[in-house]
């Protein structure tokens, strides 16, 4: 049960969705709605207190996220190649992205913490704004967004 959720943790076709921002904001909505469901907390902490002495489950775990992952390091690749941001290492970039929602959002949890007390909206645009600051494409002066001069 948890696996299919995962497995539809990010919408079909992100790769096409238009807007950079409105398909971060969609990724970002669904990373953020995982982290609110119970069942999946407590698969994540199972896998964590259990993958050392079986090493399958974290395999298991690792094999349904890896093409959620994968699909968001290719759309980052897709837009650094049409010339919209400019990520070096899109895997990276991917992880940075769903690393800065789980800081947020996972980690208190898992640690016993409890949420901290910060709308989701805003958790949304200020990762979706620090992540863009850094990986937007930037134009020089006499050179229009195609990348012409």
């Amino acid at each position: 049960r948890v696996a299919g959720q995962l497995e539809g943790a990010f919408p079909p076709g992100i790769e096409t969705e238009g807007d950079v921002e409105d398909v971060l904001r969609l990724v970002a909505r669904m990373i953020l709605g995982l982290h609110r469901q119970p069942e999946y907390l407590g698969f994540l902490r199972m896998v964590v207190a259990e993958a050392r002495q079986f090493p399958w489950i974290a395999e298991a775990f690792a094999a349904v996220m890896a093409p959620q992952t994968e699909r968001l390091t290719r759309y980052l690749a897709h837009l650094t190649a049409v010339g919209i941001l400019d990520c070096r290492n899109p895997l990276l970039a991917a992880h940075q992205f769903m690393g800065i929602l789980n800081e947020l959002s996972l980690w208190p949890w898992m640690l016993g913490r409890g949420s901290l007390d910060i709308p989701a909206e805003e958790v949304v645009e200020e990762t979706i704004r620090m992540f863009l600051q850094h990986y937007r494409r930037r134009w020089s002066k006499g050179q229009d967004r195609d990348g012409a001069g």
